[in-house]
């Protein structure tokens, strides 16, 4: 059996530049192994749902719950990769902070965070089907603006 992980890419907007460089992505810098930056996220535990865990695991780490975030409809990424030798599949739904300048509050699992834009995150990410998923939601973001 796959082990599966589910997150939110958090985004804020900046009142003072316009679209789309006013989007900066939230990453999390882990404070193990290999200190890699990802968007909040983790395992679903045992009778859990894949969007709870989303929650979940995003007040934890991050200290952002439901009531700090805006979610956005239509988006979902499905990641495939190895961990490990074991199959591993992460859930990322997209989701706006509310207050652009909220406080971030880390758990022991991590060790910074950074608000950045696509380029930055995109380089901060590391692996390539993060950065597919950041510029997938930028892009969705970019689209919906012009609707």
């Amino acid at each position: 059996m796959a082990l599966r992980a589910c997150g939110f890419v958090i985004f804020r907007r900046l009142a003072q530049l316009p679209p789309p460089d006013n989007i900066e992505f939230l990453l999390l810098q882990t404070s193990y192994g290999e200190h890699h930056w990802t968007p909040p996220k983790g395992h679903v535990d045992p009778g859990e749902d894949d969007f709870s865990t989303a929650l979940r695991e995003t007040q934890e780490e991050a200290g952002l719950g439901k009531d700090h975030l805006r979610m956005v409809d239509g988006f979902l990424q499905r990641l495939h990769y190895e961990v490990r030798g074991k199959d591993k599949e992460v859930l990322y739904w997209l989701a706006e902070i509310r207050d652009p300048n909220g406080e971030v509050i880390l758990s022991d699992e991590h060790q910074d965070y950074r608000w950045a834009k696509l380029e930055e995150a995109c380089k901060l990410a590391k692996y390539q089907d993060l950065q597919d998923t950041l510029t997938a939601a930028q892009h969705y973001l970019e689209a919906q603006a012009k609707a």
